[in-house]
């Protein structure tokens, strides 16, 4: 296996990795990025995106993820494929073995892994990413202004991506598999009392249909009783709000996690309880999760690597 060392490693791609690259790159730390198994990170499965500063006209999420590719690239990035298979955080220089069979021996490193969003398992899910299916109600909403939606889950995170929604999109469905919401009571309160929301409870999706895009689901309500009934739903977008999942396993050994799998850093800092070590984006953020809060944190990130390098007498 080859092994070499690097002052400034970082696994993940996506806003916060790619930001993190133009960072150190400018700080001459010559950051060597392998991209892990989404390049350009969930972005890539986003059709517009609209809210990124300096695009006054929208951008894909594709385009955009290459554009910061490039600008990482110029300042000295290199970029690789692989994916992280196994690390050693024990000691200095901490090492990573990568899918190429590469050991990167590294002073720094930055993990920008990022969160996967919990879908239901549809194979509609897939057929229509990006065509109506939407995992992030505040990065696609807007294109559902005057439309009907409906938001699958019961929690928290369903009630305020309805009630979200439901401030751009004529009629809001929450489909809740159980027969009352898991929300905290001032949640469930908003939306049971939103004019704009109905909740179908004890209802599951099984399926979307439409011809080019969602234009409705397929859903049984009481599923597996004797009452037991099936219901279409004209609908123009599904979003999922089912939760996250942070992906942080690899680092599991090594860094305190909270209950739900993101990395704990200290305070506003992308710092872990590893010296040299840093978390930047959606692995270490479960209540923003979006592209320009992981850019700050990526370039947080880059910040702090420098600095602990120049700490360290290492630069």
């Amino acid at each position: 296996m080859n092994r070499e060392h690097r002052r400034s490693l970082i696994i993940g791609s996506g806003p916060a990795g790619y930001t993190a690259a133009i960072y150190a790159g400018r700080a001459n730390l010559a950051p060597l990025l392998y991209e892990g198994i989404q390049p350009g990170g969930q972005l890539t499965q986003t059709t517009e995106v609209e809210n990124f500063p300096g695009y006054p006209e929208g951008v894909t999420g594709p385009v955009l993820m290459q554009d910061l590719r490039k600008q990482a690239e110029r300042f000295g990035t290199e970029v690789r494929s692989g994916l992280a298979t196994k690390v050693d955080l024990s000691q200095r220089p901490y090492v990573v073995t990568f899918s190429d069979g590469v050991e990167v021996e590294a002073d720094t490193i930055i993990i920008s892994t990022g969160a996967s969003a919990k879908y239901l398992g549809l194979e509609d899910e897939t057929k229509y990413a990006g065509m109506g299916v939407s995992a992030c109600a505040t990065c696609d909403g807007f294109f559902y202004r005057g439309k009907t939606v409906a938001v699958v889950g019961g929690g928290d995170t369903a009630c305020e991506e309805a009630l979200y929604l439901a401030g751009l999109a004529s009629k809001v469905y929450m489909i809740v598999r159980k027969d009352h919401l898991r929300a905290s009571d001032i949640m469930r309160q908003r939306v049971e009392q939103h004019e704009r929301i109905t909740i179908l409870y004890e209802h599951n999706t099984v399926g979307l249909f439409g011809d080019n895009g969602v234009e409705g689901a397929h859903l049984v309500k009481r599923l597996g009783q004797p009452d037991e009934e099936h219901v279409d739903i004209a609908i123009d977008g599904f979003f999922l709000a089912i939760g996250h999942h942070p992906n942080s396993e690899l680092f599991a050994d090594y860094l305190d996690l909270d209950e739900t799998g993101y990395i704990i850093t200290e305070g506003a800092t992308p710092r872990t309880k590893v010296p040299g070590v840093f978390a930047a984006g959606d692995v270490a953020d479960p209540l923003y999760r979006q592209a320009i809060t992981a850019a700050a944190s990526g370039c947080k990130a880059a910040m702090e690597a420098e600095r602990y390098l120049n700490d360290q007498g290492l630069l």
